[in-house]
């Protein structure tokens, strides 16, 4: 999870500009977290704290999309 996290947070500044080397900058000042790390977060949350799916994936949505 925490790679998945990472790796999209790294990931979001090349979303729609990407990049074919491999010795990128991992911390760009354009990296921000998406809906994708919302979501991740998500799916942590309902699994340590065992609660059901489309709740907890409705409630993290549609709190990012309030901060947007």
């Amino acid at each position: 999870m925490l790679g998945a996290i990472a790796g999209d947070i790294i990931g979001s500044a090349y979303e729609w500009n990407p990049v074919k080397i491999s010795n990128f900058a991992l911390s760009p000042d354009k990296s921000k977290f998406t809906d994708d790390t919302v979501l991740t977060v998500a799916i942590l949350d309902r699994t340590l704290n065992n609660k059901p799916y489309v709740p907890t994936l409705k409630e993290y949505g549609l709190r990012y999309l309030e901060d947007r």
